[in-house]
């Protein structure tokens, strides 16, 4: 009995989606990626807690190293935070690596993008880490929708995304 419920185990396993075998997109361009990006919808991550009207902006430095400037209103106050972003793989694909934290980097892969650069699905080393950008502080509901049927469709829990108050 017990091998049966293990042979059952991993057969529900086997069906799942697994977020984290999400390629990066490819054909990515770097420098469309540039400029200002407003959080539209995150998972829930100890770090943004309480944090809202978060956005990033990217930008290449003089010495042609890529700078993130993260910021949110966090009990009424501004709060922002600085980081260093270096490519992690081929220079076409969305796969990157961001610190905060020198001499620390995270994933930071980008698993969908508009075509236009409007909007952007990032995840992080772990399907828990999950955020929707977009170049506005709104994103179009068409747009949303096929956000969220994508990342449904790859297993991540869309009813646990928090919107940000700037998106609303």
């Amino acid at each position: 009995m017990k091998i049966l419920i293990f042979l059952l185990f991993l057969l529900a396993l086997s069906g799942c989606k697994t977020p984290q075998a999400i390629p990066a997109v490819s054909g990515f361009e770097t420098d469309k990626y540039l400029g200002q990006w407003y959080e539209i919808a995150r998972l829930p991550n100890w770090f943004e807690n309480g944090m809202s009207d978060v956005s990033a902006e990217y930008s290449r430095q003089p010495d042609n190293s890529l700078q993130v400037i993260n910021r949110g209103m966090k009990n009424g106050k501004k709060k922002s935070v600085t980081g260093k972003i270096r490519q992690h793989g081929k220079s076409d694909t969305g796969e990157l690596e961001v610190s905060f934290f020198w001499p620390f980097y995270a994933s930071y892969r980008i698993i969908k993008l508009a075509p236009d650069y409007r909007y952007s699905v990032v995840m992080g080393d772990t399907p828990e880490y999950l955020w929707i950008l977009s170049r506005t502080p709104h994103l179009a509901p068409a747009d949303l929708q096929e956000i969220t049927t994508f990342l449904e469709t790859h297993g991540f829990p869309v009813d646990k995304l928090i919107f940000s108050q700037t998106a609303s």
